[in-house]
């Protein structure tokens, strides 16, 4: 909720830059990045509080049982997505760190071994040029991505419990 007053004011300061003073070059990108941020956080939640979208006009009807059957095959799908979605995220946060090969999950290896063994001045070495936007203000990409590979994460993490919650139904056990 408190991410919409974010955005609200960074939008408003826009508008009022622009109206009565220099036109700042960081508002509207980062009012994009407040938008990203709110969207992606906000989907764990809305599934965790069942406030998701849904087409009611036969699912009102049906029994416990069969809602949970289908929403067990859905949520299958879901994790499915949201496994691709993760490693795409995790892939493009390597990228933004400075990794150009084909296996991130090894640069966050080599990463972390490199902060143990030789704190933050060793994980700098290991990063490479760090990727920024193509606009005139010029951010930094990387934060936008782990925001978005935490979220990922944890939508597969609330999506593996909603499957769980949904097999416990389907064998008429009480949640």
């Amino acid at each position: 909720m408190y991410g919409l007053f974010v955005m609200m004011a960074i939008l408003l300061w826009s508008s009022i830059s622009k109206t009565f003073f220099t036109p700042s070059l960081w508002t509207l990108e980062l009012a994009q990045f407040a938008m990203v941020t709110y969207y992606i956080l906000g989907g764990p939640y809305s599934l965790q509080a069942g406030a998701h979208v849904r087409m009611d006009l036969f699912y009102a009807n049906w029994s416990l049982r069969k809602k949970a059957s289908i929403d067990a095959l859905t949520v299958f799908l879901l994790i499915f997505y949201l496994g691709v979605l993760l490693y795409g995220s995790l892939a493009s946060t390597a990228f933004s760190l400075g990794y150009f090969d084909d296996h991130p999950l090894l640069f966050y290896r080599d990463l972390i071994v490199a902060f143990v063994t030789g704190g933050p001045d060793a994980a700098g070495e290991v990063m490479g040029h760090l990727e920024r936007s193509r606009t005139a203000f010029r951010a930094y990409m990387w934060p936008i991505k782990v925001i978005m590979t935490v979220g990922f994460f944890l939508m597969l993490l609330q999506a593996i419990s909603e499957l769980i919650k949904d097999i416990a139904r389907i064998r008429g056990e009480e949640i």
